[in-house]
């Protein structure tokens, strides 16, 4: 990914000398298992783990001629000890290394993620209580439908991170997983034990059962959790846009001091980071599809998902850190015009209460359709010629047989939209 949407701990984690590091870990950590087994000696070991580097320079300078970056790491690795040397990726395959190397990576990675789902989670939450009796119009297909709570925004998407965070930690479970079985899975040439040690002194899991690579249904299935994830930040993004257009100007990304929103018109502000963070989705929307393909390989294995991975992963991992940091910062800095709601929500003449005079209506003992009709011609009368709804329906005969002027008046109060809130509220658990 480009440092322009890298942050420097993913730019760190996904690094080629990280990489590598890590490749000796894996290597460390098996050659340590078979020495406590007896298989190697333990003075091979101490000065393997004593004397063993990394020298990325002369790895990359072998992988010119090999052609193979495993062989290039364990070569130049070797370069670096005496006899002992031969125990260096000893009863392993290339993927033994890599599969288990990408899971530590992996794991390193989510950390930073979750804790930037919590964050963001906190900042929701925040939004929610803020504005949780803030009234606003609610819009079905863009248009003016019945006013709700301006914090209901954010307890909804609140809820949703809450699920999301739940299928990270289920999907990052899976993901975490090493194999280290062989050539084609079997344990034939490696013991068991030391799959499951090394996993135990990693904190990674093990596999089950893999062939000469860990199954991909693991990290199509992570993926497709960051992907939803990302759904999500767009989704929060797309209402911030919506919000901030000039004839609607709920809301504003904040503008900085000296910031720019256009070359040529001086007055632009412009909701650049939400339309980023839209764009980005769409990105990983791309990445998911290549790496959803990446299960289905040649009999114990072929590398065509290698390629994939190499970009995909690192990137869409890189992708979501950076997405869920700019929406916190957005949501963290929101300018919230809370006068404008309310102003927006009289902008049609009061028809958005036709609902109210509706059930009223109803109440009274007529039928639903005779009310939705009578409700409906002043309704729209009041829309398409400007006119003020609570005033036609004071005037008019058949609402006057019906409703009192005081009836009418009570169907046009603000607060009867929040009596349910608070439950709302205990039951996504925000209190």
């Amino acid at each position: 990914m480009i440092d322009r949407y890298t942050r420097p701990e993913m730019k760190e984690i996904f690094s080629l000398g990280h990489k590598f590091d890590t490749y000796l870990k894996i290597e460390l950590a098996v050659s340590k298992v078979l020495a406590e087994h007896k298989v190697i000696p333990q003075e091979d070991y101490e000065k393997i783990a004593k004397n063993a580097k990394v020298n990325l320079p002369e790895i990359l300078e072998l992988e010119k001629e090999t052609k193979h970056d495993v062989i290039a790491f364990t070569r130049s690795v070797s370069n670096s000890l005496g006899e002992e040397r031969k125990w260096v990726h000893y009863l392993l395959t290339s993927t033994d290394v890599v599969d288990s190397s990408l899971a530590y990576i992996y794991k390193e990675a989510d950390e930073i993620l979750y804790q930037d789902l919590l964050k963001l989670k906190e900042t929701l939450k925040n939004l929610a209580l803020k504005y949780k009796f803030t009234p606003q119009i609610g819009r079905t297909h863009g248009i003016h439908a019945d006013i709700t709570s301006f914090g209901l925004k954010w307890a909804l998407y609140y809820d949703e991170l809450n699920r999301d965070i739940r299928r990270f930690l289920e999907a990052k479970k899976d993901l975490e997983t090493i194999k280290i079985s062989g050539a084609v899975g079997n344990f034939a040439n490696i013991p068991p034990y030391v799959q499951d040690e090394v996993a135990e002194s990693l904190k990674l899991n093990s596999a089950l059962i893999s062939t000469q690579v860990l199954s991909r249904d693991n990290h199509a299935y992570y993926f497709s959790v960051l992907m939803i994830i990302s759904s999500l930040c767009e989704k929060i993004a797309f209402e911030i846009r919506l919000l901030q257009q000039t004839e609607i100007h709920e809301v504003d990304e904040y503008f900085s001091k000296g910031q720019k929103g256009s070359s040529a018109m001086p007055h632009k502000k412009n909701p650049i980071s939400s339309e980023n963070i839209c764009g980005l989705s769409r990105l990983m929307r791309g990445y998911l599809l290549p790496i959803l393909e990446d299960n289905a390989l040649w009999h114990e294995r072929d590398i065509s998902h290698s390629s994939v991975e190499r970009v995909a992963l690192p990137d869409g991992i890189t992708l979501l850190d950076y997405q869920l940091n700019r929406l916190n910062n957005v949501l963290s800095k929101l300018i919230v015009y809370e006068d404008k709601m309310k102003e927006d929500i009289y902008l049609t003449h009061g028809v958005i209460f036709s609902q109210r005079v509706m059930t009223e209506l109803i109440d009274k003992g007529l039928s639903r359709e005779y009310a939705y009709d009578l409700v409906q011609a002043l309704a729209l009368k009041s829309y398409n010629e400007h006119l003020d709804f609570h005033a036609l329906l004071v005037g008019n005969d058949d609402i006057k047989k019906h409703l009192s002027e005081k009836e009418i008046d009570s169907c046009f109060t603000l607060d009867y939209y929040f009596k349910n809130v608070d439950f709302i509220y205990k039951k996504v658990g925000i209190e």
